[in-house]
């Protein structure tokens, strides 16, 4: 383990020992938790954007043909920065069920 010597400005100092009290933890752990959270979070996005460049478009428009042509739940909608929606025409061709295809949407980078 090692030690640290941080400079916080007395505000910050008296918020962070009111909120350890109320989790019943010392500041030092509030700190060092606080610390892995952040870490974890930046960590994460990076592991996602290294996961993004590896990824196979073709794989992904596979995946995302066989998602029902219905309009997603509010709240779920992509953003259309850069991303414009392109409506395919309907397949005519049968699935293997025998049921006829529903056209889909697809997003294209």
């Amino acid at each position: 383990m090692s030690s640290l010597s941080l400079r916080l400005p007395d505000s910050l100092h008296r918020k962070i020992r009111q909120l350890a009290e109320q989790d019943d933890i010392s500041i030092n752990q509030f700190i060092a938790t606080a610390v892995a959270e952040k870490a974890s979070a930046l960590l994460t996005v990076e592991y996602l954007e290294e996961r993004a460049h590896r990824a196979d478009p073709k794989l992904i428009d596979r995946i995302l043909s066989r998602v029902p042509d219905v309009p997603p739940d509010p709240g779920d909608e992509l953003p259309l920065r850069g991303r414009q929606p392109t409506r395919l025409q309907p397949p005519k061709a049968r699935g293997s069920s025998g049921r006829l295809k529903r056209p889909r949407t697809r997003f294209r980078g």
